[in-house]
């Protein structure tokens, strides 16, 4: 008899009789455990509600690409657990969603791309891995902007994804299929990747919490590549603690030899015992010093970038009330277009990463064995402004003389960045995410975005919703912005906490009104197929155009 057979009674018995609907909107992992363990809902029911959302709404934001076929049966498991009073870690059935370029043995893994759709990893990247370890039920994987290489969260086998505050605009990108689904509550909290803004920038057009970790904290093992230099991994959630057992979970996996730069952890790292107790002995911000980056602001007069300005005017303004020092940061050093242009190291380490990935003997499926190979298929979508950077990816190396003098700009960068710490005794950098509103679907590129300082330096940033512009026909509730919090390296633990105190200070996320209705969950036999929709791509996209 199957699991799902020999515990449908159960369930019906001990589950449905006693439960009220729950409503999963906004739910976080201790609403989650504190229904489940005491008896008000069972994990299949969890795990239903959050399928239901899936199949009323991702038609109207297209942010899942496909739904684990496994998921009502893993739940079943969890409620067979529980029944026998064995729950074991801290995500017990918390349902969540992996961006796709996460290696995953039970779900293909595509980075959106139609030339990568047959690919089957044999083994979960070591985060997953961590993630499952946990108790979480993977619910599925996400759209993205295509290999990760933009921010507008379009791809050829995912289509365009769609913001659930105005669904005229992007979400946010590359992990937007991310942060779309969680702001709309198809999770409970999903992952990202983050080259240059990717976990950040969907945050921040999401009303969303995320962190990029310091390089090396958490292995990158398993995950469709871009840059060694500069990529990083890490969750998106709704709320900060949700955030913080996220992150002590995906970094048990302490050092992996199969990302040597998990060999910089260092032995007083908080890794999986030090970001939620931070949490819980936050104090106050009194005292706490903040470095407010002008060079980060657009102070153009505009629809765009005004609401930007204003919202983080008025954080800083209830900062300053609840005792923080805010420290003005004018130097030429914090210009972003200038970082990326000056240090950007994607161009020269994207064809190697992903030949070497490619050609990894846990991927099964027919796929291309390099990165010239997909590119002669046609079976890809890159936009137009990044023709240029792909063609020369594809005949660029680590080996290339403007390499060395890169790295070595990133050296002096990353010095002079600590020494701005040192000299002005900060805690941490504050500054807008994007210094526009998040750009509107068909846009050239995710333009405005201040994510560079962080990835070319290694240095860990937290992500908080800082408000929203003003409300439109178009965006009912208005449009998210959000604000980093940049740190030292290996700070995660503090910054963690000074993000719960920005958000206790001005708590201002929102449902989006696209997504917000209540859905009664259904009882569901199977996991029901979830079609992306690729006709939506824009047609100033045009796929298998190089």
């Amino acid at each position: 008899m199957r699991l799902r057979d020999a515990f449908s009674l159960l369930t019906f018995v001990l589950g449905r009789v006693q439960s009220q609907a729950f409503d999963v909107r906004e739910a976080s992992i201790e609403t989650i455990h504190n229904r489940l363990f005491s008896g008000l809902t069972t994990c299949r029911e969890v795990v239903e509600s959050f399928i239901s959302r899936v199949v009323l709404y991702n038609p109207s934001i297209n942010a899942i690409i496909t739904l684990n076929p496994n998921a009502l049966s893993l739940a079943d498991e969890k409620d067979l657990a529980l029944s026998v009073g064995n729950v074991t870690g801290a995500l017990f059935c918390i349902p969540i969603l992996l961006k796709d370029n996460y290696d995953t043995s039970d779900m293909r893994t595509t980075g959106g791309c139609l030339g990568l759709q047959n690919i089957q990893p044999t083994i979960d990247a070591p985060s997953v891995a961590a993630l499952k370890s946990a108790g979480a039920i993977i619910l599925g994987k996400t759209n993205l902007h295509e290999l990760a290489l933009e921010g507008l969260s379009v791809s050829s086998l995912g289509g365009q994804t769609v913001n659930p505050y105005d669904a005229t605009r992007t979400p946010g990108g590359s992990s937007g299929g991310t942060g779309a689904a969680i702001a709309a509550s198809f999770a409970v909290l999903g992952t990202g990747t983050d080259t240059v803004n990717s976990l950040r920038s969907p945050a921040s057009a999401n009303s969303l919490f995320s962190i990029r970790p310091t390089r090396g904290l958490l292995s990158r093992a398993g995950i469709i590549p871009i840059s060694y230099t500069q990529d990083a991994i890490g969750p998106i959630a709704r709320n900060v603690r949700d955030l913080a057992v996220a992150l002590e979970i995906m970094a048990s996996v302490g050092y992996d030899k199969s990302d040597n730069a998990t060999a910089l952890i260092p032995a007083t790292c908080p890794s999986t015992t030090g970001y939620i107790a931070a949490l819980e002995r936050a104090g106050s911000l009194k005292g706490v010093r903040l470095g407010l980056v002008e060079g980060f602001f657009n102070q153009t007069n505009s629809n765009e970038t005004s609401p930007v300005n204003d919202v983080i005017d008025a954080l800083v303004s209830s900062l300053r009330v609840a005792g923080a020092t805010i420290v003005q940061i004018e130097s030429p050093m914090f210009n972003s277009t200038s970082i990326l242009n000056e240090y950007d190291t994607q161009r020269s380490e994207y064809r190697q990463e992903m030949d070497q990935y490619l050609q990894r003997p846990s991927l099964q499926g027919s796929h291309p064995s390099t990165l010239n190979e997909l590119y002669d298929s046609k079976n890809y979508l890159v936009i137009p402004s990044q023709y240029s950077y792909v063609n020369t990816a594809l005949v660029s190396s680590t080996s290339n003389s403007t390499y060395a003098i890169k790295k070595l700009g990133i050296k002096n960068l990353t010095l002079a960045l600590q020494s701005t710490f040192k000299d002005r005794a900060l805690d941490a950098l504050i500054y807008p995410e994007q210094a526009n509103l998040v750009v509107k679907i068909g846009s050239a590129s995710q333009s405005g975005r201040n994510g560079i300082l962080a990835a070319v330096t290694g240095s860990p940033v937290v992500t908080v919703p800082a408000g929203f512009s003003a409300k439109t026909a178009d965006a009912p509730k208005g449009i998210p912005i959000g604000m980093e919090i940049l740190g030292m390296p290996w700070s995660e633990a503090r910054l963690l906490k000074i993000a719960k105190l920005v958000s206790e200070v001005r708590n201002v996320r929102r449902m989006p009104a696209l997504t917000e209705r209540f859905v009664e969950s259904k009882v569901l036999e199977a996991v029901p197929s979830v079609v992306s929709n690729p006709a939506n791509i824009p047609a100033v996209y045009p796929v298998g155009t190089l």
